[in-house]
């Protein structure tokens, strides 16, 4: 299904395509706060999300947990105005509470290159958390070449350029329900 804004937002002319629809988004992301009560839900974990892009997904999955934990937030970017990673991670906000003896799990958007996460882990891990693990809603397998791991993936897709549910193109497009190719024309 093809999926076109109107008015067209002040970026080169374009066209998206629907890669995951709503309710696949929806029933995922239940899967997931599963899988992280069945290892996490006894431990009082710090949840870590990854703004911007992050934010849909970390509000919906910690709406599905029913074990007690606390929330945090970091601002980490590799792309700026581009659709392509810039290959240096900028942290412009960190987090507010301690992680030390605290078991933290990270929630990113999408792991792309790996760069971000390798980021963030290791400059999580100087914090003496009892452990890390990284929840990505999007994992290109293809594209990451740090290797960083994902314990728990949402949906693995190609190498393209993708927005939506909080992933987005200059500040548009976080607001659609679904995740959607772009492509240009």
């Amino acid at each position: 299904m093809k999926y076109k804004m109107n008015p067209e937002p002040p970026l080169p002319p374009h066209y998206m395509e629907v890669l995951i629809e709503e309710e696949e988004l929806r029933i995922r992301v239940q899967d997931l706060a599963r899988e992280v009560t069945e290892n996490l839900g006894e431990r009082d974990p710090i949840i870590v999300c990854v703004l911007k892009g992050a934010f849909v997904f970390v509000a919906d999955l910690v709406r599905k947990l029913d074990f007690p934990f606390s929330v945090d937030f970091l601002r980490a970017s590799s792309y700026g105005d581009s659709v392509v990673t810039s290959g240096e991670v900028k942290l412009d906000l960190d987090l507010q509470q301690s992680i030390s003896n605290r078991h933290v799990l990270v929630v990113e958007d999408i792991v792309d290159t790996g760069l971000t996460v390798q980021y963030l882990k290791a400059s999580l891990e100087a914090r003496g958390p009892a452990s890390i693990s990284i929840c990505s809603l999007l994992h290109k397998p293809a594209n990451n070449v740090k290797l960083a791991p994902v314990d728990y993936c949402g949906f693995e897709i190609p190498n393209d350029f993708v927005v939506g549910y909080g992933l987005d193109w200059q500040g548009y497009y976080r607001n659609l329900p679904f995740i959607a190719q772009v492509h240009q024309t």
